[in-house]
């Protein structure tokens, strides 16, 4: 667990940036391999450019190592659509993106372990994509995949379906990415026609390096170097959306959708889950205006959205000086299913309950369990009681002792009453 989860699950102080120690990480895959010949997956994730095959990416996994898949039909990128590209992304074109963009892959963990549903990836920009991502993988899981009954229960215990085989983890994936890209093309409104773009890798490079553009390895020719997936999937949901819609979507707000925050903006988060890069997240069109300036039109969540959204962004108002602060209206906090995306003081993760009457049920919400998990390998189960306490004499969100975690979970159940699975964390307690 690194060192800023622990602050936000246990109310830690950070000491630095994560624990693991990357170089000695990389130094011993060098050396070591596991017994079968394979690599050590945790490895690849810190060094995805040193032995890694394109296992479980965003393309279709390579059977045979060293071999990419060839791509067949589609349309070469212009020089116009490529600065076009990377300038909607990350404001410049003359200088290459963030290196995480480029290297972090879209990879699940190893399906012979535990939380084998979840993606793996360091900490990075690319957190806020990966976790619209994750919640759309627990969703297929969970719900999209499971055989239901007359009484619209599983037969199987829900459970078991967190615990799928190479062959439904690689489906999770490609359906998930499948189910954003889709979103951003506008599949899901029968008023308008879909049309959506999927990035590709080949091997020919489109756009020469000159004075306005600065070759990326990716971007010019869609190569995909082992580790690229995340990138490659949010130039399909840029251009599924297309360039000039998301620019519209951010609304002046920002100039480009990827921000400088440590794990990424939620603009991008609301691209993934709505389709739209949209920087409000209250219900439908607010017309804000004054006495000085004719009311404008912003465009918040315009649907019922199938995962939800929970924000919380601390009480330290140096964090979040140049952020503005949006709040989740009923339409991300009251989801389709019971799955949520959340921003935790800029933290990004997905709590989720295998119940899929959980917000349908008036009884089933008065107290359950909800699992909290990160793509950094982080998995809390935690107990919501939402039933009143005759010993309750102050709001929960407003206790000091609170954790950052129980404080965005109170943002959707306000008076409710949270317990830990397994000892209850205190401040200067050390995490299992």
């Amino acid at each position: 667990m690194d060192q800023l989860t622990k602050f936000l699950v246990y109310n830690k102080t950070p000491i630095s940036k994560t624990t693991m120690n990357y170089e000695a990480m990389k130094a011993e895959k060098n050396d070591k391999k596991l017994e079968n010949g394979e690599l050590d997956k945790r490895m690849l994730l810190l060094s995805p450019d040193l032995g890694m095959t394109a296992e479980r990416v965003l393309y279709a996994r390579n059977r045979q190592p060293g071999l990419k898949p060839a791509v067949v039909g589609g349309n070469p990128i212009t020089e116009e659509l490529a600065i076009e590209l990377r300038v909607t992304a990350f404001g410049t074109s003359s200088c290459p993106p963030r290196g995480e963009w480029i290297h972090t892959p879209l990879i699940m963990r190893p399906s012979d372990q535990p939380l084998g549903y979840g993606l793996a990836a360091p900490r990075n920009g690319t957190r806020s994509l990966l976790a619209g991502l994750q919640a759309h993988i627990i969703k297929w899981l969970l719900f999209d995949s499971r055989p239901m009954t007359k009484d619209n229960k599983s037969m199987e215990p829900p459970d078991s379906y967190l615990r799928p085989n190479e062959d439904r983890q690689e489906e999770a994936l490609w359906r998930a990415c499948s189910e954003v890209i889709w979103r951003c093309g506008g599949g899901f409104n029968a008023q308008t026609e879909v049309k959506v773009v999927v990035a590709l890798p080949t091997s020919t490079i489109y756009v020469q390096h000159s004075s306005t553009y600065y070759q990326d390895g990716i971007t010019e020719m869609f190569q995909s170097e082992d580790g690229s997936g995340s990138l490659l999937l949010l130039y399909a949901c840029i251009l599924s959306r297309g360039c000039e819609n998301v620019k519209k979507d951010l609304d002046g707000k920002l100039t480009y959708l990827v921000s400088t925050q440590v794990e990424g903006s939620l603009n991008v988060t609301t691209l993934v889950l709505s389709g739209r890069a949209t920087p409000y997240l209250h219900n439908g069109v607010q017309y804000v205006g004054d006495e000085d300036h004719y009311a404008m039109p912003q465009f918040g969540v315009l649907s019922r959205s199938p995962v939800g959204l929970l924000v919380w962004y601390g009480n330290d108002d140096n964090i979040t000086k140049n952020i503005s602060r949006q709040y989740p209206g009923s339409r991300l906090k009251t989801p389709a299913l019971p799955i949520w995306v959340t921003s935790c003081s800029g933290h990004y993760g997905v709590l989720f309950n295998t119940n899929r009457e959980l917000l349908r049920n008036y009884h089933a919400e008065r107290r359950f369990d909800i699992h909290y998990y990160t793509c950094g390998g982080c998995h809390i189960l935690l107990n919501v009681d939402t039933r009143a306490h005759e010993d309750s004499v102050t709001l929960r969100n407003d206790d000091i002792s609170a954790t950052p975690l129980e404080k965005l979970i109170h943002t959707k159940w306000q008076d409710a009453k949270i317990t830990w699975s397994g000892p209850v964390p205190f401040a200067g307690d050390s995490p299992n």
